[in-house]
């Protein structure tokens, strides 16, 4: 079974085949401050539902940017450094000073793990994190295909949107990967200097238009001050506009199945 458990945030423990890996560790706790770079900070609303003591073995983490809120400085004090770290060529040497073993990706390019007669093929996608001037002021971003392979043939995919906004860029994946079983969609409207940063409900229903998975799992939208448009945008947009894509949800705390044809039922943690 495929299964994506929700940690908060961006962080998310996903079970693929015989490979679990870890997304965009944030562990900070409620209160706390995330730092953003260039002297900008946001606070954490929520707290996370695992710590890093609590994780299984990873067989990789999958990081979209190197910011505040999808690596913290927990992270970096108590995450096991042995699992390779999957992410952009600016995060990478800043992780490798810091004692973990990284991968940085260009665009389209990808790196594979081996498990007996199974493989995951994770590829850097684009990503847009702002536009103008914004753009200058925070880390480059990608996206990550995560392609599960059995034997030489594709059995699941599993798409990371990262911290991207809708644009055109998101049809060169629509292109490439034309059949994508679930989209984990980075939300919230995050707004920095007056300037959105991340997909609202708007741009999120966009997103599904362009990209059309499946099934899509909505992230990051209620952890931090910054984050100004709620989930229940995203959902009743989704809702009325008629998409094939099935959109599930789930709570800190909770695993939801990843399978296309599986019922929506999340569970919690310790069920």
């Amino acid at each position: 079974m495929d299964t994506l458990t929700f940690i908060g945030t961006a962080t998310a423990l996903l079970r693929i085949g015989g490979f679990t890996m870890l997304t965009d560790p944030n562990f900070l706790h409620r209160g706390q401050r995330a730092y953003l770079g260039k002297g900008l900070w946001t606070r954490r609303l929520t707290e996370p539902a695992m710590s890093p003591a609590q994780l299984p073995v990873l067989d990789a983490v999958v990081l979209s940017h190197l910011h505040g809120d999808h690596w913290d400085r927990v992270a970096t004090r108590e995450l096991d450094r042995t699992p390779p770290v999957v992410t952009t060529t600016h995060a990478a040497p800043r992780l490798a000073s810091k004692g973990f073993d990284t991968r940085g990706l260009d665009t389209w390019q990808e790196t594979r793990l081996q498990r007996a007669d199974e493989e995951l093929v994770i590829t850097s996608l684009p990503g847009v994190h702002a536009r103008g001037v914004m753009r200058r002021l925070l880390p480059p971003v990608m996206g990550s295909m995560l392609e599960h392979q059995v034997e030489g043939r594709v059995r699941r995919r599993v798409y990371l949107s990262g911290d991207t906004l809708d644009g055109s860029h998101l049809d060169a994946v629509a292109e490439r990967y034309p059949d994508i079983d679930v989209a984990v969609v980075h939300l919230g409207g995050t707004r920095v200097l007056a300037r959105t940063v991340t997909m609202d409900g708007a741009q999120g229903l966009q997103f599904l238009r362009r990209v059309g998975p499946a099934v899509a799992v909505p992230v990051h939208h209620d952890d931090y001050r910054v984050f100004r448009s709620p989930l229940s945008d995203f959902l009743d947009r989704t809702r009325s506009a008629g998409l094939s894509t099935e959109v599930r949800t789930v709570a800190q705390g909770e695993s939801v199945d990843l399978a296309p044809d599986a019922p929506e039922s999340p569970r919690r943690l310790d069920a």
